[in-house]
């Protein structure tokens, strides 16, 4: 059992949160990022891992800026995990990329377009990390139990479904609040995603768009229908962050938001 698993299951119905940059921009930002939401949540008692990814392989541009690459990626994950203390997840891509990412990574992230890859998901599985699979924005809620029975199969059992939107016409996404009890009623941990559940595919043409003011709205009503964990790009200055700008949420305003978060999950929980 690893330590983000465990952290959560040795509080069982405490609402966690996944959250950190959409990328590693730099190794003294990722970290003074990873220092300041852990200080945020310690102080919350809010069970917490840093999430960042050392390559983002399907952006909309060729030229866009993908990470530090995984070599220097997951140096700066290692460093995160030892000196902040916190479990981190990253995403993977490829079977070749999951034994040297779980040496690091507590949460193996699977996403959303590859949520279907057999390979990747067997290979996830039996790395014996937590995998957070992204249900994929072409799929129906109740089509994700495939997935959990997929990993199960493996041999993982330490495994979460994240919802990020389903796609609603071109170059949009909405959130189907459904979703939330049907894939909790396959027996895994469901976190909603409320940063990537209100992006704009494509929607800036060689870039994705967003509705970043959305955020506490959507948040406030996942955690009203009940979710496990909170799943949030976080950056200290948005409009300059190297990827995902128009919908990462800012620092400064996540203490107040998870406080009221907490207080509408402590309502569910009666």
């Amino acid at each position: 059992m690893n330590g983000f698993w465990q952290a959560t299951r040795q509080r069982p119905g405490d609402l966690f949160l996944i959250a950190g940059p959409c990328v590693i921009e730099s190794e003294w930002h990722a970290i003074g990022m990873a220092q300041a939401i852990a200080d945020i949540t310690r102080k919350l008692a809010v069970p917490y891992a840093f999430k960042a990814s050392y390559d983002k392989a399907n952006r909309s541009g060729a030229k866009s800026f993908r990470g530090m690459g995984m070599d220097e990626g997951l140096r700066v994950l290692q460093k995160i995990r030892r000196e902040i203390g916190v479990p981190v997840l990253t995403d993977v891509h490829e079977t070749a990329q999951i034994p040297a990412v779980a040496e690091v990574a507590d949460v193996l992230q699977i996403p959303a377009f590859l949520c279907r890859q057999t390979d990747l998901l067997k290979a996830a599985a039996e790395s014996g990390r937590t995998v957070n699979v992204k249900k994929g924005q072409f799929l129906a809620p109740w089509e994700a139990k495939n997935i959990v029975e997929k990993v199960r199969s493996f041999g993982g059992s330490e495994l979460m479904l994240t919802e990020r939107g389903t796609s609603f016409g071109y170059n949009n996404l909405v959130v189907d609040m459904r979703s939330f009890p049907i894939m909790r009623g396959f027996g895994v941990p469901v976190v909603y995603d409320a940063t990537h559940s209100l992006q704009l595919p494509g929607g800036l043409g060689d870039a994705t768009g967003g509705m970043a003011e959305y955020i506490p709205n959507l948040a406030r009503a996942a955690v009203a229908c009940g979710i496990d964990g909170l799943f949030m790009e976080v950056h200290d200055n948005p409009p300059a962050a190297l990827s995902d700008a128009a919908t990462q949420f800012p620092l400064e305003k996540l203490e107040p938001l998870l406080e009221t978060l907490l207080g509408i999950h402590q309502l569910t929980k009666k």
